[in-house]
């Protein structure tokens, strides 16, 4: 079964806010009842004020608790709330049966200020115990050492303990009342929480929901081919950067498939034009238009080098592109590999009236290099300027070593490149059409082989304009052996 992220989302949060409602509302109804539990005994506790006073009174009479009868002592202390409820106005003097309280024992001649005191609703006469001073028993209930108790004091010194039972249930039926109606209300509370936490839920699962549905769609549409689909996307959380990464890549997918039309497009006008050729002189040869003669085979031989140049240059650029460009490195010497690939090429330089020259640097280091690979790139470099030069301009060799690499630099004379042209001359079948156009010859391809071969070698290609006029190339690879 499918399970939405949004979905997912919103269910997390509800859960998590639902359970830290429940939480909250179970300690507050925790802390609820302890806490009216102890409310309700501090309220039994101020009841005994007046009978604190009272008990202060009787000791103070005789500085001691001989003013309690030893065949009454259970009863003296109810009968004592039950005189203070009296003379307080709490009960009728002929109804002490009614109130639940003993017969009083026989007035004593100390009779403190009556406080008044309501009916004992609370059962405090039946739950109330006296201790003397060192926590002896001497009246009332029994009681333990846990229950509350109030200390009795004549002239600052403790005399003795009023000491108040607990109830067996402290929670009793006005307890249970509260709580029944603060649980009611716990519960509304709770309610609410959820209704809440089930809204923020759905706004923050819409709020996810909405942008990874855009980010579907549009690859949907990605991998249908529509390159041009973008999500222009203004979050600047990580869905923002997830939607600007989205749309960044849908552009160089749309520009990866531009090249490959217009590579696909140059490749096979390239191939055409020879081919063209071949095919026209071979139809005049059987139309007998033309004889077959050294001339007409030569011109054929021509164009099926050019065919031959082209097809391994388109192979060293596939070979490369898929990491399968293949070195045989050996220990040698790159300059010497340069001045033999330019020493063969001298006639064909001096035939085209350029001049072409060199000097041996300061360092020769030995590096770990493809030889054919350098040689192709020499010869594709010197080929690239006897190409394009001016007659009557020059071409100048040389090299030198850094720590990490080894640079052979080729410069010619005029023409010189448009700065604005030099970013592109590694793309494939690129011309400056200006004054290096294809009626001059050469695939495109050069330069671009040049460069697949530095990257494998460990370095690059590098223009610029040169001290001559025209183009500087810098052509550099590792020098340290790996």
């Amino acid at each position: 079964m499918k399970f939405p992220i949004a979905l997912r989302l919103f269910c997390t949060v509800l859960l998590t806010c639902m359970l830290v409602a429940a939480c909250g509302l179970w300690m507050v109804q925790t802390r609820l009842e302890q806490g009216f539990a102890g409310y309700v005994t501090e309220v039994e506790l101020s009841r005994l004020d007046a009978m604190v006073n009272r008990l202060q009174g009787v000791y103070s009479a005789r500085h001691d608790w001989s003013a309690i009868p030893p065949a009454a002592r259970t009863n003296w202390l109810p009968s004592q709330f039950m005189r203070m409820l009296i003379d307080s106005g709490g009960i009728p003097p002929d109804e002490p049966a009614a109130a639940g309280l003993p017969w009083p024992v026989k007035p004593k001649p100390f009779s403190p200020p009556p406080i008044p005191m309501p009916m004992d609703r609370l059962a405090l006469h039946v739950r109330a115990s006296l201790l003397d001073a060192d926590g002896h028993y001497l009246s009332g209930a029994q009681t333990t050492a846990d229950d509350p108790r109030r200390a009795l004091r004549v002239d600052g010194k403790v005399v003795g303990y009023l000491v108040l039972r607990r109830q067996a249930d402290p929670r009793d039926v006005l307890v249970q009342t509260f709580l029944r109606e603060q649980s009611r209300e716990l519960l509304l509370i709770g309610l609410a929480c959820i209704a809440l936490s089930a809204l923020a839920a759905a706004i923050l699962a819409t709020q996810f929901r909405a942008p990874i549905q855009r980010l579907v769609g549009a690859a949907r549409q990605l991998t249908e081919g529509h390159f041009d689909t973008r999500i222009a996307s203004r979050r600047s959380d990580e869905l923002g950067e997830l939607a600007h990464a989205f749309d960044r890549l849908a552009g160089m997918l749309e520009q990866h498939e531009a090249m490959r039309r217009q590579w696909i497009a140059d490749t096979s006008h390239e191939l055409r034009t020879p081919l063209a050729v071949l095919r026209a002189q071979v139809e005049a040869l059987q139309d007998g238009i033309r004889l077959a003669g050294p001339e007409q085979f030569a011109a054929m031989h021509r164009q099926i080098l050019t065919l031959s140049k082209l097809v391994e240059d388109l192979n060293a650029l596939a070979s490369a592109d898929v990491g399968q460009l293949v070195l045989r490195a050996t220990l040698l010497d790159p300059w010497e590999l340069a001045v033999a690939e330019a020493q063969a090429s001298s006639d064909r330089f001096a035939r085209q009236q350029l001049k072409l020259e060199w000097q041996d640097p300061a360092q020769r280091p030995l590096v770990m290099a493809d030889a054919d690979r350098l040689r192709q790139v020499c010869a594709n470099l010197l080929e690239n300027s006897l190409r394009y030069t001016h007659p009557g301009g020059s071409v100048r060799l040389s090299a030198f070593s850094g720590e990490q690499h080894w640079t052979l630099v080729v410069e010619d004379s005029a023409p010189k490149v448009p700065e604005e042209a030099l970013p592109h001359l590694t793309e494939r079948f690129f011309r400056v059409e200006s004054s290096r156009s294809r009626a001059l010859g050469g695939s495109g391809l050069g330069l671009s082989v040049c460069e697949r071969i530095a990257l494998a070698h460990g370095g690059g290609l590098r223009f610029g304009a040169s001290e001559l006029g025209g183009l500087r190339v810098e052509f550099f690879i590792d020098r340290r052996p790996s």
